[in-house]
């Protein structure tokens, strides 16, 4: 039984979750505040569900010596070293949907707010003034909104702003032209936004491309009485840079939900005028917090249990209807992967993978995480499909894709070919229809091969009493052989054989082998099946 710890507080809707699911779970929503106590116990668990009070540091993650996942319950994940996790080969999910109307409702309150002075309207009004002339506003109906990230959120805003009669524009380099007509906005480069915008809104990530998005030399390019929000994240906007051009009147207002530094207790926007603050409400609703806690739990017990990967920030996502159709094509990419690793001794500058008809509609970076893991696994055998092509990027090894259409006799296979510095090595693969992964080809010579958990794999030329020396010596040291496959390039060529044995091959057999002088390379062969 897979176990979880829930180390923040998280709904007790979310811990019946788990618990309805079979998951062992240990909900402890204080042990995150608590680095020693959390170090100490997270070796024992499979699973961390987790807020933003845990810090899944790299020190953390590395004591977790069984954990396969952590799941934020929320968008950011800035408390979790996920680097150190891809290479651990633990999933970090997060729950980026739950929230996403919570927070952009907060977006479209901070616009009204600071538009009509709310905040300082109302303590004044509390301090027993009576100061109506004092906070003119200005109204949100025929004013243009530039949207900087048109994603889920920021689609969610542009979509209220426009029922409020508000010109939309938008900023974001994934948003296509035919998706921003069905919005209704129009899509736009930064400078255009930054020189037309009445009120800008950001509604992106923190990564290298967007820091500081909003530098003291964009926001000299605004428009003269701009409004700024932002709900997003600290670190997109220079706070002192703003905090200037609110003090010479260039800006005209802002409303922050975020900050460079939180907890945020000191800012160069604090106690400015017509500055809208808040200590990072944007998913602080009842319902927000009761949908993040559901969907990480969901989320989690459903990839403990099946496999099924959602909201992945490390790994493809693999529903659980993908991976009932593509367990037995995960499976054989593993299986190419790991032959035709342990077939190659020297570094792998290359990867190469085809998939040929029906496989190539099905999800392709899951079956290329499958393939890489396998090949890396004759070097680190705790590498699985989030820590591999992580392992491949730091060792320089090119990968490349290749999709067609069905080419030839199978309804859909995957073909995959490393490159070294001495050769290319190939190895092809199908599912036939009782769902058992096939060899197909090997170096070119076509065979019909099972994968079994131990494996024999010899070449030689062309020539009578191969097949009774592979018998004699298998029989002589003990062997059963299950499954026996030959191929050859052509009559006196190049031929293969492939043998799926019932227990590991002794050294024995394989010095035998060796010593009849007809075989050029006799490997044995291990498959996790």
């Amino acid at each position: 039984m897979p176990k979880v710890l829930i180390s923040d507080k998280l709904s007790d809707a979310a811990v019946q979750i788990f618990k309805d699911r079979g998951i062992d779970v240990d909900f402890q929503p204080d042990l995150g505040k608590d680095k020693d106590l959390l170090l100490a116990a997270i070796p024992h668990y499979d699973g961390l569900a987790i807020r933003s009070a845990t810090k899944a540091t790299e020190k953390i993650i590395n004591a977790a010596t069984n954990l396969k996942v952590i799941g934020r319950a929320g968008i950011g994940t800035d408390n979790i070293d996920k680097d150190a996790a891809s290479k651990a080969g633990i999933i970090v999910m997060n729950t980026p949907f739950g929230n996403m109307i919570t927070t952009a409702e907060h977006a479209i309150a901070m616009m009204f707010a600071v538009a009509r002075q709310i905040p300082e309207a109302s303590a004044s009004t509390h301090a027993g003034k009576w100061e109506k002339s004092k906070f003119m506003g200005v109204e949100l109906t025929g004013k243009t909104l530039g949207v900087i990230g048109a994603g889920n959120i920021g689609g969610i805003v542009c979509d209220r702003a426009r029922a409020l009669k508000m010109k939309v524009m938008a900023y974001d380099p994934y948003l296509g032209e035919e998706k921003a007509e069905k919005m209704g906005v129009k899509k736009v480069e930064l400078d255009e936004l930054f020189a037309n915008a009445d009120f800008i809104t950001l509604h992106v990530p923190y990564t290298e491309q967007t820091a500081n998005i909003l530098s003291a030399e964009n926001i000299a390019k605004l428009k003269k009485g701009v409004r700024i929000v932002n709900c997003a994240r600290g670190g997109l906007v220079d706070e002192a840079a703003l905090a200037e051009a609110l003090k010479s009147g260039h800006v005209a207002g802002a409303a922050f939900d975020v900050f460079q530094t939180e907890p945020a207790t000191d800012s160069p926007l604090f106690n400015l005028p017509n500055v809208v603050v808040t200590p990072h409400l944007g998913a602080a609703t009842t319902e927000a917090q009761e949908n993040v806690a559901l969907q990480v739990a969901e989320q989690m017990s459903d990839y403990l249990l099946t496999g099924a990967v959602s909201n992945a920030l490390n790994m493809p996502s693999v529903t659980a209807e993908e991976a009932k159709v593509m367990g037995p094509w995960i499976k054989l990419s593993g299986h190419l992967g790991n032959f035709i690793g342990q077939m190659t001794d020297e570094p792998i500058t290359a990867i190469n993978i085809l998939f040929d008809g029906s496989v190539s509609d099905m999800n392709l970076e899951a079956l290329t995480a499958a393939t890489i893991a396998g090949i890396m696994k004759k070097a680190n055998p705790d590498t699985n499909m989030v820590s591999a092509p992580v392992i491949a990027k730091e060792r320089g090894i090119k990968v490349s894709t290749t999709k067609q259409d069905r080419s030839g006799t199978f309804e859909g296979y995957i073909k995959v070919t490393v490159v070294t510095s001495k050769r290319e090595r190939s190895v092809a693969g199908t599912v036939f229809s009782d769902g058992k992964p096939r060899f197909i080809q090997i170096k070119g010579i076509n065979i019909d091969a099972e994968v079994g958990a131990h494996m024999l794999y010899t070449t030689n030329e062309d020539v009578p009493g191969i097949i009774g020396a592979l018998g004699q010596t298998m029989g002589a040291n003990g062997v059963n052989i299950a499954n026996f496959t030959l191929g050859r390039s052509a009559a006196q060529g190049e031929a293969i054989a492939l043998l799926y044995v019932d227990e590991p091959v002794p050294a024995t057999a394989i010095t035998a082998l060796q010593d009849t002088g007809l075989f050029s390379q006799v490997k044995p062969l291990s498959f996790d099946t």
